[in-house]
Order: structure tokens, then C-alpha cells, then sequence
């Protein structure tokens, strides 16, 4: 199984993914690491990503994924995957695929925003974040405004009681 944390900058995909994949005793893979560097360019002189430059981020994603998946390999990604089409190319011939979705006010993400350092991408992108998500309707939404514990606690009881969908189900 493949569970994809997605939502927008600074709505803790990091934190409760890397913790989730740790609960599941699972691989966990930061989308963030794999942007290239002009992509990382890009962002860190507050210039939001255009789909062009997603493309190849996401592609080499999928083929990550694809990669665990062959191998039977549990995993858990965080990654922004704010359009569907994005989620789509990420979930692409992957055969067990859930979407987490982390959600909050723009408020609390701003003031957790400014509590915290990020390597590149600055607080001033979470609004063209904001403007670009499309929200999942095929996933389970989980509001940020809990402790990442309890996040974490309501992902896993969903997903041992089988009532996070897969994409298309």
C-alpha cells in the first residue's frame, strides 16, 4: 500500500508522514527531497511552480513509488499533490493507492508557518497554494487543527478499519 499525505505548505505533511510511516513500520518518502534544483530555485525566490515544472518531479515520484510498489514495499509520501492531475501521475499503475489529506485555515497554517524553517519554501507561496489546491474527494480529510498524535491516531484507525477509499473506488 501506498498512502500519499498531500495538502499545502506548512499543513505538517512532513510530520505526520514521516510519523504515520513509522506507526505503519513502513518506508517514508519526502517529496520534498526530490524537486530538482531549478524547481528549488524557483521557490526559494518566492516563485511559485508552474505544471511544467512539476512534470518531471512527479514523474520521477511515480517511479519511486512504482519501485516499492513492485517490491511490495509499504510507503507513505508526503507530498503537496494539490491537483488532481497530480495525484492522478502519482498514483499511476501504483495498485493500492489512499489519499490522507491534511487540512486547516489559512489562518493556522500561517501562524504555524512562521514558527518554523523550511529550507526553501517561503511562507509568502502559501497563498498561491491555496489558489492552485484542488481538494481530493477521494480521500480522507484530516484537520490539522489536532495535535499530529491524534492526526496520526484518526490515519491509522481509518486505515485498519479499511475506510480510507482508493482513488476511483
Amino acid at each position: 500500500m501506498i498512502v500519499l499525505v498531500m495538502g499545502v505548505t506548512g499543513a505538517g505533511k512532513t510530520t505526520i508522514g514521516a510519523a504515520l510511516a513509522r506507526r505503519l513500520s513502513c518506508r517514508f518518502i519526502d517529496a520534498d527531497d526530490y524537486h530538482p534544483p531549478q524547481n528549488i530555485a524557483k521557490m526559494k525566490a518566492g516563485i511559485p511552480l508552474n505544471d511544467a515544472d512539476r512534470r518531471p518531479w512527479l514523474e520521477g515520484l511515480n517511479k519511486e513509488l512504482r519501485t516499492s510498489d513492485l517490491i511490495s514495499q509499504d510507503a507513505v509520501i508526503a507530498c503537496s499533490a494539490l491537483k488532481q492531475s497530480y495525484r492522478k501521475r502519482l498514483a499511476q499503475d501504483i495498485r493500492d493507492f489512499r489519499i490522507v489529506y491534511l487540512h486547516g485555515s489559512p489562518e493556522l497554517i500561517r501562524t504555524r508557518m512562521a514558527t518554523r524553517t523550511h529550507r526553501y519554501m517561503p511562507a509568502t507561496l502559501l497563498a498561491s497554494q491555496f489558489a492552485v489546491l484542488e481538494p481530493p474527494s477521494d480521500a480522507t480529510s484530516i484537520d490539522i487543527a489536532a495535535t499530529p498524535d491524534d492526526c496520526v491516531a484518526k490515519i491509522v484507525a481509518r486505515l485498519t478499519a479499511g475506510t480510507i477509499p482508493r482513488p476511483g473506488d
